[in-house]
């Protein structure tokens, strides 16, 4: 991943936050996904940091995302915790798929199933799905239907059996996210996802 210049001295900033930081950038994605570090909010906590993604298939950008890793030493009652993922999926889809009822209730199943497909432990979970649908008339009705599926969450990375935070299952979770709300297929058991081309954007 090609990294941004920090904002600040790295040493400056507390050691468990780098070590998060660090994790993530670790995680492992499919080769559909363009991770690129982005500039992070600046207000919501004394700490950010940023991940923006994008899934491509056949040359065609298919859903689009972010993740945002959020610190604050002192705690936060409302996270439950120290540290806080905040994360955004949207993706084109089936215009049919929109009137489906069950739809917000299936895409929110998609984050915690790939949160415990991951094992990526956590708390205090939060967010909303939304559904966006598109009809066009007059001169424009020739146009396609068009749909999108928008999900919004934000939960607190807790600590596993072994007593320890790792922030990479999470980013893993939110990609399988991203590619599962643009109808990829899932990756094979026994099958890894290698890294994905992070920074490269305009390169073959």
């Amino acid at each position: 991943m090609a990294a941004r210049e920090p904002r600040v001295d790295p040493s400056a900033l507390p050691e468990e936050f780098r070590i998060a930081v660090a994790q993530m950038r670790e995680a492992r994605l499919r080769p559909e996904i363009l991770c690129e570090e982005m500039p992070a909010p600046q207000r919501i906590a004394p700490y950010a940091s940023a991940l923006s993604a994008d899934v491509t298939v056949d040359g065609e950008d298919v859903g689009t995302g972010r993740i945002v890793l959020l610190h604050d030493p002192a705690g936060n009652d409302a996270w439950e915790g120290t540290f806080r993922c905040v994360a955004y999926a949207r993706a084109e889809i089936d215009p049919e798929m929109a009137n489906d009822p069950l739809l917000g209730e299936v895409g929110w199943s998609w984050l915690s199933e790939a949160l415990t497909a991951h094992r990526a432990d956590y708390g205090a979970p939060s967010g909303t799905v939304t559904k966006v649908s598109s009809e066009s008339f007059g001169s424009m009705a020739d146009e396609e239907a068009t749909a999108q599926l928008e999900i919004r969450a934000s939960w607190t990375p807790v600590a596993g059996a072994d007593g320890a935070v790792s922030l990479a299952p999470h980013v893993e979770a939110w990609a399988e996210l991203l590619c599962t709300a643009s109808g990829l297929p899932p990756v094979p058991e026994g099958v890894t996802s290698m890294p994905s081309r992070r920074g490269q954007r305009g390169r073959p």
